[in-house]
């Protein structure tokens, strides 16, 4: 058959065969259209390896930050352990300071009274004792003790002394303790109850004077 009759007969079914005509160009787009699946196809590849990338590396940054959140709370947790042992040794350095500069400053106060004692003694004639019993039913301190009193005599006047270098709200209701627990051993009654301290706070100050009690703190 010639050529040229060939493409007239495909002519003529292009323009009568409708399937024919359906046909050929199915067959003439299917080649680009393949083309196009393969690029498509390659695309997709390309775009399922980035997204494979990009998980292992939200993977990467999860795991690292995670890692680094944890030892941020090792490293925080220690800082907190360090802060307060350190705070706690600080403290404690505090505390003994206090308990010693304390206790110091109690015996220099005493030793200053005690010398104070001697020359009210021998200058002005008044005669300072100790007087020392023990406290069975516990009245003053609220348990069987010692109990000790600083009594002067001035003027046949009986007077019951405590010393201390601070005097708190406290130390008022014990020494009143004191002197009633004086008043039922010895059986006498003191004319004054006095306080000698160079520091008494407000609430003992108060306390003293509902109780009658006298202050002196210019020692």
């Amino acid at each position: 058959m010639a050529v040229k009759e060939l493409r007239s007969r495909m002519l003529r079914l292009l323009r009568e065969d409708e399937e024919f005509r359906y046909a050929v160009a199915g067959l003439l787009g299917l080649e680009e259209i393949l083309k196009r699946l393969d690029r498509h196809e390659a695309e997709l590849v390309r775009l399922r390896e980035d997204m494979n990338k990009l998980r292992e590396d939200m993977n990467k940054l999860r795991e690292d930050m995670v890692e680094g959140f944890r030892r941020h709370d090792i490293e925080l947790a220690r800082l907190r352990g360090d802060m307060i042992r350190g705070f706690e040794l600080v403290e404690s350095h505090i505390s003994a300071l206090g308990a010693r500069w304390g206790i110091m400053a109690e015996s220099a106060f005493r030793e200053s009274l005690e010398s104070l004692k001697g020359l009210l003694e021998k200058e002005l004639g008044y005669r300072v004792e100790k007087w020392t019993v023990f406290d069975e039913a516990g009245r003053v301190y609220g348990y069987p003790s010692v109990v000790d009193v600083d009594v002067t005599v001035s003027d046949g006047k009986l007077i019951l002394v405590e010393v201390s270098s601070h005097i708190k709200a406290s130390d008022i209701t014990t020494f009143r303790r004191k002197a009633e627990l004086y008043m039922e051993k010895a059986g006498k009654r003191p004319d004054k109850l006095v306080v000698v301290t160079p520091y008494i706070d407000d609430r003992a100050a108060q306390a003293a004077k509902e109780l009658g009690i006298e202050v002196y703190t210019k020692v």
